[in-house]
């Protein structure tokens, strides 16, 4: 338990983190995307928030704290089209913070009593919500490294 504990725990820094940038980055700067890249900042804070929705959540049983129209548009193998309603990025600022302190609340309570094992595009077997949290852990640190690059592509 002790180790999940930190798992929520740094996820929810580097979710402190992501806000931070939605919040203080020009919305052409997050819509950006650079020549050699494929998204951009917006995208990938975007794209956070849906996968762990869906890695621990979808997969766990539970019903999701995301829309399907947010799911559709930042899911894994979606594409930025460079756009960004106000509403949109209100809607992720507000679903970046919570969404962790849920999930941690969630686990605590042990809503997760099954999961459907998933193979993710790393070649990672999340067999468990246990290896979901942890995984998106590592999923999340990849996206703040595509995030810091674009920023340094961008700015």
């Amino acid at each position: 338990m002790a180790t999940l504990e930190n798992a929520f725990n740094v996820t929810l820094q580097n979710r402190k983190r992501l806000y931070k940038f939605l919040k203080e980055t020009p919305k052409e700067v997050l819509l950006q995307i650079p020549q050699g890249f494929r998204n951009n900042i917006w995208w990938n804070i975007a794209h956070v928030v849906v996968t762990q929705q869906l890695l621990v959540y979808k997969l766990g049983g539970q019903p999701m704290q995301v829309n399907g129209a947010l799911v559709e548009k930042f899911k894994k193998g979606s594409i930025p089209d460079g756009t960004a309603t106000e509403e949109e990025m209100e809607q992720v600022a507000n679903l970046l913070l919570p969404t962790v302190e849920r999930m941690q609340e969630d686990y605590r309570k042990g809503l997760f009593n099954g999961y459907t094992e998933y193979t993710t595009s790393a070649n990672v077997t999340l067999s468990s919500v246990e290896d979901a949290i942890i995984f998106n852990l590592y999923h999340e640190g990849l996206h703040l490294g595509a995030i810091l690059s674009l920023l340094k592509v961008v700015s």
